[in-house]
């Protein structure tokens, strides 16, 4: 909701929250309880309730004052979201903060112990040297958008992904030993989000967020890039954790509603990781 008021419809808004009153625990409610609940008085209540029932989003309980939402409800924007990967969820979003507070945004799954990514969103002058195009992979231990989704998963995962392939170093602040990355990732799923300073590559520093559905587990992960001369870490962190883990939230939520109908998905590329 903005601050601008008068362009604000009230009778729409009214009518949202009459049909946010219906919960899982009150699924049938009378008018005067739906007044209650959308902080509406009983008349407005009632008429919202005769509207909606003649649109099909409520019906009458038979043998009842009571009203319930009906599957109509379900058509409010799930067939249109829900026919969208959430690569195709997560475009827009990165388009909002890049370039307003990054260099770069990124959507990427863990894949082994690679992440492949899914959407990526730069400037035009961003790094032309670093190909992260939709498909290419790069190791998971050396990039915060990869320690962000192994930090949430079991240890044992943890270890037998990283040992499965020889970890090298891309810089001299590259973490290549397991007690040490295993700390990192302690730290990460503590704070619930991930930090490089130019660990992956030179001069870029990153932050990372994971995208978590209902069970907890890891299912993407974003991240915003700047290049090391445009802001301190400290600067760069402030401002982008927040956009971070609101998109990957967002994100986390679009997943949960749609009852798994947006997934994610790689794209498969036989390029090695970078």
């Amino acid at each position: 909701m903005t601050d601008d008021t008068k362009s604000i419809v009230q009778s729409v808004a009214k009518a949202f929250a009459a049909l946010r009153a219906f919960d899982s625990s009150s699924p049938e409610l009378t008018v005067s309880e739906v007044a209650a609940r959308a902080e509406l008085d009983r008349f407005t209540s009632f008429r919202l309730i005769r509207t909606l029932v003649s649109l099909g989003y409520l019906a009458s309980v038979p043998g009842s004052r009571r009203f319930r939402l009906t599957l109509k409800c379900l058509e409010l924007g799930y067939l249109a979201l829900s026919s969208q990967d959430l690569r195709a969820h997560a475009a827009p979003l990165l388009r909002e903060c890049v370039p307003a507070i990054a260099d770069a945004g990124s959507l990427a799954v863990l894949e082994g112990p690679d992440v492949v990514y899914l959407e990526r969103v730069q400037t035009q002058s961003f790094r032309p040297d670093l190909d992260h195009r939709p498909g290419r992979r790069i190791r998971a231990y050396a990039a915060a958008i990869g320690q962000v989704q192994l930090a949430y998963l079991p240890q044992k995962q943890q270890i037998a992904i990283l040992e499965s392939v020889e970890r090298v170093k891309f810089s001299e602040r590259t973490l290549t030993d397991l007690g040490e990355l295993l700390a990192r990732l302690k730290e990460i799923r503590v704070q619930g989000f991930a930090v490089s300073d130019a660990e992956n590559a030179y001069g870029l520093r990153n932050v990372a967020a994971p995208v978590i559905d209902a069970a907890g587990t890891p299912i993407a992960g974003i991240s915003f890039t700047i290049e090391a001369t445009q802001a301190s870490l400290d600067e760069f962190v402030a401002v982008a954790r927040p956009e971070a883990l609101r998109v990957a939230r967002e994100l986390a939520t679009a997943v949960r509603l749609s009852g798994g109908g947006i997934t994610a998905t790689s794209q498969r590329t036989s390029a090695p990781p970078a």
